[in-house]
């Protein structure tokens, strides 16, 4: 151990360099935009590329950029590579911040801003965990190389670029989920449920607006409809009459003949649907209680109510699959919106490891025969991660969490997240969070504490020593 102490003690010392860097990228909205010249997924992530770069050459490390996708730092000889696979682009900000979403700014020992945990703090951390190893000038067998991404939130362009153009490390872990290990996440899809509504309305009431959600993986913490009615007041009467009973996080805005309906809800990860609140569903269920009549529009409101709703399983539409490795399937509606006459509801699924899209497609389709929701099915299909518990990469990272934390109970661990471990062979996912704490990945008010910062930073440096010596 005592060359660990040895890292652990230079890393003490970088205490206000990695806080001030991490401050620096948060500061950068690195939410992906339309394509610049030289900046496939837009200027903010890779203005976040290129002050990872920076600072990685500032430390010495020998640096590429692969043409605005991605990009890595290396430092080392050898044969064999560890890799590290982060990302730096984040999801939108959402609404309701305490502090500025882009602020990075420090209250209570926290470090607040969209990225903090999710996956710039962690990039951070990575970064300075291999100057450590650099500057103890300890002998390593393997090199090192931390690999930046760009488009992880939005679709890994940035990894199918980069495998192109680069050999896949020899192993390989990404700080991007929790503690101890994760050697199994289960298969990603996205698509859509599609509801045409023809030209018959119910009581005179015609949807203009539906909008909710910010992106697919994010459980929504907004959403509104707007609709064009003659008889406002039955509608305001109907409205409070079942809000003061059921207390649902709903208003109601009138002008003229117009009426907006909004919810609001608590967001979180879409591979954890269950930790949040769904905007989405808390507007349809009030709907489906003012609007009562035969119309297209009071079918999806009436079918999503039955079968979607606050069933986090897929229970309610055909794909409630489950198995022995990984649990239940994850159900998330992340995204609505109303366009061109058509409702188009954006469903985020993780499915079991031992399950795959076709059966839920199937599912699904089967569930919604003699309705009017077309399944649109997605361009893509992230197929679930199984790495043995007794790899050697699980098991050296299992020995480098127990020591560090004196956790001997905790064992290796299945998610419904998706990350960059699947992108390759021999991959896993090793943090940042730790089993019990607090999940504020994709949430308002994101923050990762100093003393969360720094210990991660001192683990990530103890697994980069020991896979690479």
């Amino acid at each position: 151990m005592e060359n660990v102490n040895i890292i652990k003690n230079l890393i003490d010392n970088y205490e206000k360099d990695i806080i001030e860097s991490l401050q620096e990228i948060i500061k950068i909205k690195s939410v992906e935009e339309a394509a610049k010249p030289g900046m496939p997924f837009g200027e903010g992530p890779y203005r976040a590329l290129e002050y990872a770069l920076d600072l990685s050459e500032k430390m010495g490390f020998k640096t590429r950029n692969l043409d605005g996708y991605a990009g890595y730092a290396e430092y080392g000889h050898g044969e064999e590579t560890v890799g590290v696979l982060v990302h730096l682009d984040v999801v939108p900000e959402g609404k309701g911040w305490t502090y500025p979403p882009y602020g990075g700014e420090i209250h209570d020992g926290k470090i607040y801003g969209r990225g903090t945990t999710d996956d710039k703090g962690p990039a951070i951390a990575v970064l300075y965990a291999m100057k450590a190893l650099k500057e103890a000038n300890l002998p390593l067998n393997r090199k090192i190389r931390i690999i930046f991404g760009t488009n992880e939130e939005t679709g890994w362009g940035c990894m199918d670029y980069y495998f192109k153009h680069e050999k896949p490390p020899t192993m390989a872990f990404t700080p991007d989920a929790d503690f101890p290990v994760i050697y199994g996440e289960k298969g990603i899809i996205v698509f859509d449920l599609v509801t045409k509504l023809g030209s018959n309305y119910c009581s005179n009431i015609k949807l203009i607006d539906l909008k909710g959600g910010n992106a697919p993986n994010m459980v929504p913490d907004y959403a509104e409809a707007v609709f064009e009615i003659e008889n406002v007041k039955e509608l305001e009467d109907k409205f409070y009459n079942y809000i003061k009973v059921n207390n649902l996080p709903a208003e109601i805005h009138i002008e003229d003949n117009k009426v907006k309906i909004t919810a609001k809800g608590i967001s979180a990860h879409g591979s954890t649907p269950e930790k949040g609140e769904n905007a989405i569903s808390y507007l349809m269920k009030v709907l489906g209680n003012i609007l009562e009549g035969q119309c297209d529009l009071c079918d999806f409101v009436n079918i999503y109510n039955e079968r979607i709703g606050f069933k986090h399983h897929g229970e309610g539409i055909g794909c409630g699959f489950e198995d022995d490795i990984s649990g239940k399937l994850n159900f998330n509606p992340g995204l609505i919106k109303y366009e061109d006459g058509k409702i188009i509801l954006t469903i985020n699924v993780r499915y079991p490891i031992k399950s795959s899209s076709r059966e839920v497609y199937d599912g699904i389709r089967k569930n919604l025969e003699g309705t009017n929701i077309e399944l649109i099915e997605g361009k893509g299909d992230t197929k679930p991660l199984y790495v043995p518990k007794d790899n050697f990469l699980v098991a050296k990272l299992m020995e480098v969490y127990r020591k560090e934390t004196g956790d001997t109970e905790s064992q290796p661990i299945t998610i419904g997240g998706g990350t960059y471990a699947r992108v390759m062979e021999n991959a896993v996912a090793f943090g940042p969070m730790f089993p019990g704490q607090e999940d504020v990945a994709h949430q308002k008010d994101e923050y990762i504490s100093i003393e969360h910062l720094m210990k991660i930073t001192k683990i990530y440096a103890h697994a980069l020593y020991e896979l690479a010596k």
